[in-house]
Order: C-alpha cells, then structure tokens, then sequence
C-alpha cells in the first residue's frame, strides 16, 4: 500500500535502497508505529533510509551510525537530497555501538544488521534504550528469530512482533520496567 513516504536515495556503495526484505520490514514496522517526536536511533544505517524515514514520520531527533565511513557520508548526502539536513534533527556517525554511551536517550531503536553483530550489541543498546522505548531488529534469518528472541527477552524487553518476508524477519521488542 501506498503510504505517501518518499525517499531520494543515492546508494553508491552503501547498504540499504529499500529494496532488500529487511528494509521494507524495519519501514513496514515504522509505519505501524508513532513517531511523532520521539527520539530515534539507526545503527548500522548505511544510505541513511530508515534514518531518513523515520524523520519524515516524525522523529524529533534522529541518531544516524555505520562503521563505513562511505555510508556516514551517504547519509548525509541523502538527507541533503531528501531536504532533511537543515534542521539540526539528524547527527550521523561513522563508529559503531561504542559511540552510543550509556544513557537511555532513545525512544525508538531501528537496528538492521546481522544476527550476531545484534546479538553481541543488544546489551548496549538497552543502555541507551528508555523504559517503555521501542527496538526493531532485522537483518537476520526467520531461522534465527528463536536466539534473538531469548537474548531480547533476557535483557527484559518483551517481543511484541515478528515480522517476515521472503525468509528474512524483523523482531519488534519493547523494553518493560526492571
């Protein structure tokens, strides 16, 4: 269905069009959610899409990082496309979950990696991720959605979705009080 959310992406080298299963199922998510001002998280964004998305679904705030600095700097060349680089909402980072800290800043986190890169990165991310906040995760397997799901449900997040398509899955998680 048409949801009226378009993006300009210039890809170069950068993981991420929108075309790949785990892309269309993190915005698949993103549409089901309420974004309205909240403060969003994309690690590992490569061209920036979800990123970008997020922010025209509302997002308040948007941290933006990847590990290459060819997709940081995709990103933001694809904000300036999308005419979203002027109003200070986007911070986009080359580094990895080092550079989140520890405190919990995010309402919503958007996580499209690879299953053990998520596994061993999760713990983090609950660092940054607030009481009550949202985390979906992709990037994996519908095979692998069993040891994701144990890991999110050890650090106390409850698996409110799974999400699949064309054997690639999405977990949507939130993360309850301790």
């Amino acid at each position: 269905p048409k949801s009226g959310l378009d993006i300009v992406i210039a890809p170069h080298m950068s993981f991420g069009t929108g075309h790949h299963s785990t892309t269309w199922l993190m915005t698949r998510a993103m549409l089901d959610l309420d974004l309205d001002d909240k403060d969003v998280l994309d690690m590992g964004c490569g061209t920036g899409v979800l990123a970008l998305a997020a922010m025209k679904l509302g997002a308040s705030k948007e941290l933006a990082i990847d590990i290459e600095e060819g997709a940081y700097r995709n990103t933001l060349e694809n904000a300036k496309l999308n005419d979203l680089d002027g109003d200070n909402r986007l911070n986009a980072v080359c580094g990895d979950a080092s550079k989140l800290g520890s405190s919990p800043t995010h309402d919503l986190i958007l996580a499209n990696i690879n299953r053990n890169i998520l596994l061993a990165d999760m713990a983090t991310y609950d660092s940054v991720l607030k009481v009550g906040g949202k985390i979906a995760l992709s990037g994996f397997f519908i095979g692998d959605v069993p040891v994701i799901s144990e890991e999110a449900e050890r650090l106390g997040w409850s698996v409110v979705e799974v999400l699949e398509s064309d054997g690639w899955a999405c977990i949507i998680c939130v993360k309850t009080p301790k």
